[in-house]
């Protein structure tokens, strides 16, 4: 009798440990929305998680309900290492990184921003009046991204003295440098859209004690062939694109189109700390390999974006409103609608569009003096008039 219950015992112990592994198998499969979105699922390396964790829950099964002997003793030592092999490569294949070389990053080709540049500018925006600030000495050095230069470039033309101007008081190092630099403190403000999680450790690490000033708004985009007919995408798609679940245009209706070219921007770029923004807690794919490495050219994302494969434009990217429709604009891209809602200013402003972003300058430390002022005037009614003309949405 008390075998037989042992046996009961025994027998019930394994099944929930069974169910409990499944369970579990689940679990981390739904955390990244596999099961959820199976539909959605249409290339082999998107199969791979399942296939571990289906792999992991079958070697830990048996050797759980297997009976042990010597003989049999390598075989549940391979299926040890097979269940450890499994569980251990999960997260690699969550995101994707199989890829031994090549990668889907455009070079880094920028716009021109000397058009932008204070006082010397052919396209710095200006008031019809005189500003109610001037500074003429200890100007604040300002740095930010690329995409906000030609608005804090026009706020330097507007309060900052001409006679004690220097091309020095007013850079462009783009986000991750503008970053590093206030960190350090050899900058006075910048601006730019929320910081990665790296950055923020950086910051942490250094001691730095940024604070924010929202200053407006702009909208994240994404970006399209102007032959490929799609025109609009669901949060939902974007989001099995870009984690690798979705790797071909017919899964979303255009057949001819074929394997998708997905683009990315480098880590701590303000556009991909958009998009991982965007992806929330769901990992982004690694880039997959172009299938041809000359496709990558000279050009920057806003112009690969019509790059032509197999008779098709097949490729995807993402920016910010005005750096892709004013700053480095492709006459043959478009801008895509997200849920229906196009990103235009009018949707800024209502927010009605799903991806509209604050920007902010930032400081390390509560500003003082004359960079004080600086954002004091900047958040006033002629600091917002300037951040419209510069073609922002101001707050």
């Amino acid at each position: 009798m008390n075998i037989r219950i042992k046996n009961i015992f025994l027998t019930a112990l394994k099944a929930l440990v069974t169910v409990a592994a499944l369970i579990s198998a689940i679990v981390a499969l739904e955390k990244y929305d596999y099961l959820s979105r199976l539909d959605a699922i249409d290339n082999f390396t998107a199969i791979i998680p399942i296939g571990l964790m289906i792999l992991a829950v079958g070697c830990f099964s048996t050797i759980i309900w297997m009976k042990h002997s010597k003989r049999l003793l390598p075989f549940s030592i391979s299926l040890a290492v097979i269940l450890i092999l499994s569980i251990a490569l999960y997260p690699n294949a969550v995101i994707g990184n199989w890829w031994l070389g090549g990668n889907s990053k455009p070079a880094n080709i920028e716009p021109d921003i000397s058009v932008y540049a204070p006082f010397t500018g052919s396209q710095t925006v200006s008031l019809d009046e005189q500003a109610d600030l001037l500074i003429s000495d200890d100007l604040p050095v300002m740095d930010g991204a690329t995409a906000f230069y030609p608005m804090y470039a026009a706020f330097a033309q507007a309060v900052y003295d001409q006679n004690s101007y220097a091309d020095e008081y007013v850079i462009c190092s783009k986000t991750n440098k503008a970053y590093d630099s206030i960190i350090a403190g050899s900058v006075d403000l910048i601006f730019v859209l929320e910081p990665s999680l790296s950055q923020k450790k950086a910051a942490e690490e250094a001691g730095a004690d940024l604070k924010f000033h929202k200053i407006g708004r702009e909208a994240f985009v994404f970006i399209v062939s102007d032959k490929n007919p799609t025109d609009n995408l669901t949060y939902e798609q974007l989001q099995n694109i870009y984690s690798g679940k979705t790797a071909k245009w017919g899964t979303l209706g255009w057949k001819e189109g074929g394997d998708m070219i997905v683009f990315q921007r480098p880590e701590g770029s303000g556009s991909q700390t958009g998009l991982q923004k965007i992806m929330k807690d769901t990992p982004i794919h690694a880039p997959r390999p172009l299938p041809d490495e000359s496709l990558i050219g000279t050009n920057s994302l806003m112009q690969q974006v019509t790059v032509e494969w197999n008779g098709v434009h097949p490729a995807i990217g993402y920016s910010y409103r005005f750096f892709a429709e004013t700053m480095f604009p492709n006459p043959h891209a478009k801008l895509l609608s997200i849920n229906g809602i196009s990103p235009t200013i009018e949707n800024i402003r209502n927010d009605t569009y799903p991806f509209v972003f604050d920007f902010y300058a930032v400081t390390n430390g509560e500003p003082v003096g004359n960079t004080k002022k600086l954002i004091d005037w900047i958040k006033s009614d002629q600091g917002k008039e300037l951040t419209e003309r510069a073609g922002f949405v101001a707050l």
